[in-house]
Formats: structure tokens, sequence, C-alpha cells
């Protein structure tokens, strides 16, 4: 692999050292966690920093635990270590679900839920789940501590409400009694992006949080469809008519890896399978959490 511009590296070792070596390299630095997009973005020149500050020695980061119904998840947890977490197991598998389903084993060994969303890439598999829950997002720099409404996180493409010399030190989810179902869409069985995903976490009294990831510029709740849900016993006739609002929800993009119109109709079957699937996960009935629906 052939990186055309040179950087100054730093390995700090406490968050403290972190934010002052940020402080001193203002806009021209980025931050390495597990590195699985920032080192493929270097490689294709879409970055060019002066610096890159690696976090992955600060041990403070790396806490995953539950206290009551909020989950502390460390800036350097790794998609793996979800995975194989006993907390998540009992308490939030629909997290585990969408991990399984990040990239191949040495990626999930080495990419952060917290980089995922930093990355801010439309198919960021973290982020429907997440924006399922009440997320919180924890960041400190230069200027101190400060804290962001995951709903609040996005602003585009690669872009998100963290400036440069901050670091994301952990991640606070609600996870209330409640069921849910991320299902993604790829080209293969094995390691792909998501051509669409659907998150998907029922509450109990009918109350559903419906996400979409990889169809529009960037993943999102849909306030509409939440509403039209909520306080309604799921039958048929609910289902069909949220599913008749997913074209005018969405607006995904025509690539080479799918059409925008099979995207849409892949996302309405998605949505209908997903529904089911979270009440029922909610009932304690209905599919095994990594069991795929489409």
């Amino acid at each position: 692999m052939v990186i055309a511009k040179e950087f100054e590296y730093q390995r700090p070792a406490t968050l403290g050292e972190a934010t002052r070596i940020l402080a001193g390299h203002p806009g021209s630095a980025r931050v390495l966690a597990g590195g699985t997009d920032l080192i493929a973005w270097l490689r294709d020149g879409a970055v060019a920093p002066d610096l890159v500050v690696d976090i992955k020695a600060i041990p403070d980061l790396h806490d995953l635990r539950i206290e009551s119904d909020t989950l502390h998840i460390g800036g350097l947890v790794t998609f793996s270590d979800v995975i194989g977490s006993d907390v998540i197991a009992e308490r939030a598998p629909l997290l585990a679900e969408m991990s399984e389903t990040v990239g191949s084993t040495g990626i999930r060994n080495r990419a952060t839920l917290a980089g995922n969303i930093c990355s801010a890439v439309p198919s960021c598999d973290a982020a429907p789940v997440l924006l399922g829950y009440d997320t919180t997002v924890h960041l400190t720099g230069p200027g101190g501590d400060r804290t962001v409404d995951l709903n609040d996180w996005f602003l585009g493409p690669r872009r998100t409400a963290r400036t440069d010399d901050e670091i994301v030190t952990h991640l606070t989810v609600e996870v209330p009694v409640h069921g849910g179902v991320y299902v993604k869409l790829m080209r293969y069985a094995g390691e792909d992006l998501a051509q669409a995903a659907v998150g998907i976490v029922a509450y109990p009294n009918d109350v559903y949080r419906v996400t979409f990831g990889a169809v529009a510029p960037v993943p999102f709740r849909s306030a509409r469809i939440e509403e039209t849900l909520r306080g309604r016993p799921l039958d048929d006739e609910l289902i069909a008519n949220v599913v008749a609002m997913v074209g005018d929800e969405i607006s995904p993009i025509t690539d080479i890896r799918a059409t925008a119109a099979y995207r849409t109709r892949m996302t309405e079957v998605m949505l209908e399978r997903g529904l089911r699937a979270a009440r029922d996960r909610l009932n304690g009935e209905g599919p095994a959490y990594g069991e795929r629906l489409i």
C-alpha cells in the first residue's frame, strides 16, 4: 500500500496527553482508533493530515459496562468486543446482531463503534441501531468535555458534530426492555457494505423507533413512520401503510452496487419483515438474534 503524503505519528498514553497534542495541531491532525476507514482514506488520498494521533494505548477508552439501563461503550470498544460481551448478549443483543454483519473478522477485531459513527459514511452499520436507542456521544478536547445527542451527530456524508481536535471518549446507550432488529442488504453472505439497512427498536405499548442507513446522505430516524406506528397494535394494514411511506422517506442513489429502485423496493421488504421480527422479539418470540431476514 502506498500513502502519498508523509505525516507525523504520535501514540499518547493518556487522554490528557492526546488532547494536548491535538490542541497543538489545529485542523491538521487525524485521530486513529481502529483505523479501518482512516487507513483506506490515507491510501486513496481522501485525507492528508500532517499528524496521526493513535489513541489505542489509552486504557480509559476500553470500558464496556452497564449501570441500571445505561450501557457505557468506550471509544475503543470494537465490534468483536460487542459480539463477545455477556452484558450485550443479555441486555442489548441487537447490538451484537448488527456487529456480526460488519466487514470481516479482521475488520471487526479493529473497527470501533465510536469510529464507525465518526467516519459517518452513509452505510455505516452502527448508526441505524444506535439511533434506535437514546444514544449520547461523549467527547473531550482542548475546550473540555461535552455531549452530543446522536440525533444531532450526522451533518452530511463523512461530516459529524465532532471537531477535528476532539476525541470520542464513550457512548451512553439507554437499553430498557425492548426488542429489535437490524436488517442489512448485502450483495453476498460475508464481507460487504450495506446497500440498504433498516434498524428497528420496539418498546412496550406499541412504541417503535425506525431508522434507515445507506439510503440517504446520512443515517436517520423516520419521525413520520414512528408517529404512524405509535400506540397502535401492529397488524397487516398498519404495516402496509408505513411500508407505503418508504419511497417518500428515503433518497437512495444508483451506483455500481445497486440502483435506487432496487434499494427502495428492498427497503420496503426489510421494513415489513423487520417490524414483525422486532415486535415478536419484544414478546420473547420470533427469529433468534443473528438470524438473517433477507
